[in-house]
């Protein structure tokens, strides 16, 4: 829950050289206020392009572990997104090949890889980490990995990137947070304690105290089409990618663009929903590998959320974020309340 008072500890002089970008950016009272962050175990799964830029963001913020669950190797497709994994790694295991670089980026993080398969871990095994993260995983991996969070109350985030779009996803079950509000108030007296001749104000900060609840990863995959916000098709691409992968347990690649197995997965998401032409131009363009850019973006944003989340400071995503390639922007959905 949110403390009344900001728990603080001392950083070492170690410490302050290596937060000091965060340092610059936060101040160094709020680097000091963040014991949860730096507390916080986190389960990464899948360490693609987009896997290792939300990597980055987590160790360089200076979480207490991070563990990267892979069991696919490293492929030349990655070389185009995947900045942890040298180029003489290929063909070793992903999570093995970007560990020293990873570590490279924080000493202090204690970072491990772990070569299972996601469908072989126990159900204990999540209930350990504060934060789960997964990447490349199946519609029926995600529901699974997501309700066993739910039940462990662990907190569970889900991604991809897809060619030039992307989304990211939180459950946070029910989650507390704080939030720095300025508000303007007006000064009655003088230094002198004399009345103001003229009205004068000063900005102050407050905390604000908050909740929010979360829905299930599921929810979010069969909503109305009444309830999908205008220009928010990217969702409907979403459903595309994820219903292919989990019938054919991999994503398209480049080599199958207009493969009549994808034409066949997107045309029932769009006769389902009746959107004729409406996403036509999406699906017919770059929806293949990924791209270090758009990895860039929406791991940075799935990084952010993690951050905001472990240290209980900021408002959450509540739910669905959605990167756009035609606008370059991102929007955020609430579905399946």
């Amino acid at each position: 829950m949110v403390e009344e008072k900001n728990q603080t500890v001392e950083l070492t002089d170690h410490e302050a050289e290596l937060y000091d970008r965060q340092i610059r950016l936060w101040g160094l009272e709020s680097q000091k206020r963040q014991v949860y962050l730096r507390a916080a175990k986190v389960l990464l799964i899948g360490l693609n392009g987009f896997g290792a830029e939300i990597a980055k963001n987590i160790i360089l913020a200076g979480v207490k572990a991070v563990t990267f669950l892979d069991h696919r190797n490293v492929t030349a497709e990655d070389r185009c997104s995947q900045f942890l994994t040298p180029k003489e790694l290929i063909g070793k295991n992903r999570a093995e090949a970007s560990l020293q670089r990873a570590q490279n980026l924080n000493p202090m993080v204690n970072i491990e890889a772990d070569t299972s398969n996601i469908d072989d871990k126990s159900d204990t095994f999540f209930s350990s980490f504060n934060v789960v993260c997964a990447t490349q995983c199946t519609i029926t991996q995600l529901k699974r990995i997501n309700e066993i969070c739910r039940k462990h109350n662990v907190k569970f985030f889900a991604g991809d990137v897809w060619g030039t779009l992307g989304y990211t996803f939180a459950d946070l079950i029910v989650h507390e947070y704080a939030e720095d509000v300025v508000q303007t108030k007006k000064i009655q007296l003088s230094e002198s304690g004399e009345p103001m001749e003229k009205e004068k104000f000063e900005n102050i900060t407050i905390t604000e105290k908050h909740k929010d609840t979360f829905v299930p990863f599921e929810l979010i995959l069969n909503v109305e089409k009444s309830s999908i916000p205008k220009d928010s098709e990217i969702y409907y691409v979403m459903l595309i990618m994820l219903n292919y992968r989990e019938k054919y347990d991999k994503d398209p690649l480049p080599s199958e663009r207009y493969s009549e197995s994808f034409k066949t997965v997107a045309e029932s998401i769009i006769k389902k929903y009746e959107l004729v032409d409406k996403i036509k131009h999406l699906v017919e363009g770059d929806v293949y590998a990924q791209l270090s850019p758009v990895c860039a973006v929406v791991g940075g944003i799935m990084g952010q959320e993690i951050i905001k989340t472990v240290s209980q400071k900021g408002a959450p995503h509540n739910n669905l974020f959605i990167f756009d390639p035609d606008t370059l922007c991102g929007k955020i959905l609430r579905l399946g309340q």
